[in-house]
Parts: structure tokens; sequence; C-alpha cells
């Protein structure tokens, strides 16, 4: 865990720069995703691919890692024969992998400040069909509830320094995350995937964003998995609404086929809109699905973040 501030003590500062895409980096790194078990089978079979997919994005200037978690459930091992003392370590494992990753760079670069958030994907990743941007799974909050209170128990046991509920694709399961990590005590972010302006499910912002408002754990609130375009409009209503950072990642804005499976039409990530989404209020930023480190790097220079920018405690940018 990061020896230095709080996420929230450095948001209150000033943007603080997340990592990128970890399946496509690991695509980059040669490995095989296509699997129902996503990056989360690499967990089991080749750990030491998500650890240098990490530090891949930690040289490039990343200040927040990502867990390798999103897709890491106590179902989807079982369904692979994994039992759940066997998963519970794996889930734990994501957590350690970051954690170990910003370890080395803080050796190399001493005093600089880094943070790991411990993915909390959807219901609908664990099925692996698509779910996830849809919503509406046809289960009652209380039922979603049960679904994520193990993993994020395990997930909360391993230390992270936040949890990441991440690419939400409605109000309903937006309110169980919520509830289940304000039982674990950790500080948490929430991300809605978005389409049109609403939640993937159809829902209007103001509603979605409204379910933390008032909650002090949660530090930041907005949109992750959404095409670029999406995301300015969308930190504005965030903010306005909760009064919170927002947190913004959006992917590449090329579009998922789940049939495929793959990914269709072209990038319109620019890092240059990093300006208008902190303008609106996004504190917390970076790039989820096709954004690699060399996107993160440009974003890392837009904002004065990366390796050597400065540490936290001498009024310096965060590294």
């Amino acid at each position: 865990m990061s020896s230095g501030r709080t996420v929230a003590e450095a948001l209150a500062e000033g943007p603080v720069l997340l990592d990128g895409g970890l399946s496509n980096q690991l695509e980059a790194q040669g490995c095989d995703l296509s699997d129902a078990l996503w990056s989360a089978r690499l967990l089991a079979d080749a750990p030491e691919q998500i650890e240098a997919a990490h530090l891949a994005y930690l040289r490039a200037g990343a200040q927040v890692l990502i867990t390798s978690g999103y897709q890491a459930t106590f179902e989807g091992f079982a369904h692979r024969g994994i039992g759940p003392e066997r998963a519970r370590a794996l889930l734990a494992r994501s957590v350690e992998l970051a954690r170990r990753a910003a370890g080395a760079a803080r050796r190399a670069d001493p005093g600089r400040e880094l943070w790991v958030a411990a993915s909390v994907g959807p219901y609908g990743a664990m099925l692996a069909d698509g779910s996830e941007y849809r919503g509406r799974y046809g289960l009652a909050v209380r039922e979603l509830e049960r679904f994520h209170r193990p993993r994020m128990a395990a997930f909360a046991e391993a230390g992270p320094d936040v949890l990441a509920l991440e690419t939400v694709p409605d109000i309903d399961e937006a309110e169980a995350v919520v509830r289940v990590a304000e039982e674990t005590g950790l500080p948490y972010w929430l991300a809605y995937s978005v389409a049109g302006g609403r939640t993937r499910a159809g829902q209007p912002l103001e509603e979605a964003f409204a379910v933390v408002a008032g909650r002090d754990r949660a530090v930041a609130v907005g949109v992750n998995c959404c095409d670029p375009a999406e995301a300015e409009e969308a930190v504005r209503v965030a903010a306005e609404v909760t009064g919170k950072p927002a947190v913004v990642y959006p992917n590449s804005g090329e579009g998922w086929d789940a049939e495929g499976p793959g990914w269709t039409g072209r990038s319109t990530f620019a890092p240059e809109r990093v300006r208008a989404w902190t303008g609106a209020g996004a504190r917390l930023v970076g790039g989820c699905c096709r954004v690699g480190p060399e996107h993160i790097e440009e974003l890392a220079a837009l904002l004065g973040a990366g390796p050597g920018a400065g540490h936290g405690g001498d009024g310096a940018p965060h590294s």
C-alpha cells in the first residue's frame, strides 16, 4: 500500500493518473486471453505477465494500478474446477501482483507515491457474454450483494488502497456494490459504463451518480469503458450531482462485438481531451480497454505526472 497520503488526500490537491487497459497490454506481451476468465486466467497460469503489464504502466507514468480482479470471481474459478480456498488466494494475488510492481517502481524512484486499486468488475463480467454492457440481469439488489460480498471481502483482506467499482451498467448493481464496499471500510470509487448520455441500462446519469452522494468513503464517481466522446459531459454531471472528484477512464472508442468476439472501428482516444475532463471536474483520469502505455505516457506529460516528476509532501505533482 502507499506509504504516503491516501488517494482521497491526493485527489484533493489535483489530478491523479490511472493506468490503461490491462488486457491489451497482456496481449501485446503475447498472452492468449481467449478464455472466459480473460486476464484472470493468468493469475493462475502466468502471474509474472500481469506484474510485467503493471510495470509497463508504471514506466509510462501511471500513479494508480488497477488490479487484474475484474473478471476474477469464485463462480468463474469454480467453472474451471478451482475451489474456494484456491480462488480466494488468486483473488488476493491480483492485489499482491500490483503491490509488487509498485514496490519495484518505488525502489527505482524512492519516495514515489503510488496506489493500488482492487478491480471489482460487474456481475455481467463473470457471464463473459457482454452483459456488463447491458445490465438489468433480472437479479434483485440483494442477490447482487450476495454475489459481490465474498470476492470484495477477499480483495479487502489483501490490503489494496482503494476499491475500483467499475464498468457498472445500472443503478441496481451500483447500489449493491456500494453497499458491500461500505462494509469493507475501504475507500472506493464508482464508475459506470455509459452510452448516449445514460447508463448502459438507460437510466439518467443524475440518478446513477446520486447513489454515492453523501457517502464519505466514495472518493470519486464517474465513468469508465465508454466512448471518449461521452466522457466530458458525464464528468460534469458526476461532479455537479455529488460534489466529489470525478473519475474518468474511457476506452479507445472502438466497439466490442461480444459475438465475434473482437473490437471493431477505430480508436478515437485523444490524450489532449484530459484538459476538458479536468476542467469539468475529473481528478482521477486514465484509460480503459485498448488504451495502452503510450497513451498513458502522453497523459502523464500533459498532467506533469510520471517518474521523477515529483513526490507528495513537497507540493510537486505526484507520481
